[in-house]
C-alpha cells in the first residue's frame, strides 16, 4: 500500500511540474517581419513557440536555379510569388508554370521542386503549416 501511495504522489508531482512548465510556454503573438533578405533563403516564421506550427521564409532564385526536390510530408505549403516567373515541379505530374503575382498550393505528402525559368530573379514567400486534425462534430 505504501508503495502505491508513493507512486501516486510521484505521478501527481510530475503532473504539477508539467503544468507549471506549460504555463510558462509563451503563446504565439502577432508580429510583423521584413522581407529584406541578403541571401538566397531567409526564414521568417520558425514554428512553435513563435507560431502554433506554421513556418515560412523568403526565397530568391537566380535564373536557372531550383530550390531542390523535397516533400511537404504532413504539411501543406503555399508559395506567394512576388517577382519573376518559374514553375512548380510536382513529382509524376507536368510542370506548373507561374508568373508574379501568383500563388501556388502544394498538398501534404507531395514531393516537389521550384525552378526559376525566367530571365530575372524569382522571389517568393513560402508558408508551411501542419495538417489540422479533424475535430469530431458534436451536432449529431
Amino acid at each position: 500500500m505504501k508503495r502505491n501511495l508513493g507512486t501516486v504522489a510521484l505521478g501527481i508531482a510530475s503532473l504539477l511540474v508539467l503544468r507549471a512548465i506549460c504555463a510558462q510556454t509563451p503563446s504565439p503573438q502577432p508580429t510583423t517581419l521584413s522581407l529584406e533578405c541578403a541571401s538566397r533563403e531567409c526564414p521568417l516564421l520558425h514554428g512553435t513557440p513563435q507560431t502554433a506550427g506554421m513556418r515560412s521564409g523568403f526565397v530568391r532564385l537566380k535564373p536557372g536555379e531550383t530550390v531542390g526536390w523535397h516533400s511537404t510530408t504532413q504539411h501543406e505549403e503555399a508559395l506567394v510569388i512576388l517577382r519573376g516567373r518559374g514553375e512548380a515541379r510536382i513529382e509524376g505530374e507536368p510542370a506548373r508554370p507561374f508568373a508574379a503575382p501568383a500563388m501556388v498550393y502544394i498538398p501534404r505528402a507531395t514531393r516537389h521542386n521550384v525552378a526559376n525559368t525566367g530571365n530575372e530573379l524569382l522571389e517568393y514567400v513560402y508558408v508551411v503549416a501542419p495538417i489540422a486534425t479533424p475535430q469530431p462534430s458534436h451536432n449529431q
